[in-house]
């Protein structure tokens, strides 16, 4: 996965899903069968038409009805079958899952400050980071594998999968992870395809990229 120079080959696109009701509430999702809201397929619909203009030549999604929702809206614009891997779902958090916030803050409180840390935590007893990232890169990466030369694969997923996915993608050790930012609903982070292996390129974004121009690229 090593070819090219400068970021110029492959390209993936980590595409988090639109709005949900729990997005709203700041309710934890998890692995939780969540539907977009109306909001969400309007900001799909509008990401949708933006990263078409990417050319991409994949489209890879999970299961989960609010990133299957948000795949299809790139799909109707692009002609490209959207392919589906469970392994991309969000990050599973047992008995996290539904509550706010505030309320995990509460009961947990010492478990989601070791997380904040980034310590290896279980989150209610469900999965690690590593263990997300473990099952989510490598489907990245085999859909990566059968772009051709400069080819640009879009992944639909979920802020947490995303973030551990680039975090493994980018060799990153799991505590640095956290140092990547979340993503906001319908926005995207893209890799490149450097000398060195893969490069953050674009992180949390909601237009198209620019071309970098300078000294560093």
């Amino acid at each position: 996965m090593n070819g090219g120079s400068g970021g110029t080959g492959r390209r993936i696109v980590l595409w988090r899903h639109g709005q949900t009701a729990w997005n709203l509430e700041r309710r934890f999702q998890g692995s939780t069968d969540i539907e977009l809201t109306e909001v969400g397929v309007g900001q799909a619909r509008r990401a949708a038409r933006l990263l078409a203009s990417l050319e991409p030549d994949a489209i890879v999604a999970s299961d989960l009805r609010r990133a299957a929702a948000t795949a299809v809206e790139l799909s109707a614009v692009s002609g490209l079958t959207v392919a589906h891997d469970a392994a991309l779902r969000e990050t599973y958090a047992g008995a996290w899952q539904g509550l706010t916030h505030e309320e995990i803050v509460e009961r947990f409180g010492e478990q989601y400050a070791a997380w904040k840390r980034g310590e290896p935590v279980r989150r209610g007893g469900g999965e690690l980071e590593t263990e997300v990232a473990d099952r989510a890169a490598p489907v990245v990466l085999e859909h990566a594998e059968k772009l051709p030369a400069n080819g640009t694969l879009v992944v639909v997923s979920h802020g947490g999968t995303i973030r551990t996915t680039i975090g493994r993608l980018l060799g990153l050790e799991a505590h640095h992870w956290e140092g990547l930012g979340g993503l906001s609903n319908c926005c995207w982070s893209v890799l490149g395809e450097g000398a060195r292996g893969w490069r953050l390129l674009e992180h949390n974004a909601g237009t198209l990229p620019e071309p970098v121009l300078g000294d560093d690229d």
